[in-house]
Parts: C-alpha cells; structure tokens; sequence
C-alpha cells in the first residue's frame, strides 16, 4: 500500500471570510451573577448597574386531535392546531 500525500487546501468558507465593518460600545463592561436572583447584573467602566431594558415573555399551546372510523377498523383522520401568545 502506497502512501498519498495532498497539497495543502484551504478551507472553502475563507474566501468568504472579511473584516468586521464597524463595531458598537456596548453600554456595559462586565456581567455577573447576583447569587439571590440568579440573574445578570450589567456594570459599566465606573461599576455602575447598567440597565439592559425589558425582555417580553412567551408561551405557547399545542393541540392534536384524531378520529377514528366505527368499529377501529381502517384508518382514522388527524389533525393539529398550534397558538403562541407574546407579552
């Protein structure tokens, strides 16, 4: 058994690849863990508490519904209905 070497390729995505355009300073510069709530806290450079605004909720419902011909015998007929609701 020979052994086959290739010539190097380079990866097909990075001749996509190009530099960021421009950035954003985000308003805060460190997050924690406030250990009560579980939740992030947001500082900025001077340690100040950096509020990030309010993030709305969601819920949704799934409802599947099926029938069957008299006696169970043959196939029956299916159906679904889906709902979401956003706060």
């Amino acid at each position: 058994m020979s052994a086959t070497s290739f010539a190097p390729v380079a990866p097909w995505g990075s001749s996509r690849l190009s530099p960021y355009t421009s950035t954003v300073q985000l308003p805060h510069a460190s997050v924690t863990i406030d250990p009560d709530t579980q939740l992030g806290i947001r500082r900025d450079r001077h340690g100040r508490v950096v509020e990030m605004g309010q993030h709305g909720t969601s819920s949704g419902t799934g409802t599947t519904t099926s029938t069957s011909p008299d006696g169970g015998q043959g196939t029956g007929d299916q159906g679904s209905d889906q709902d979401s609701q956003q706060d």
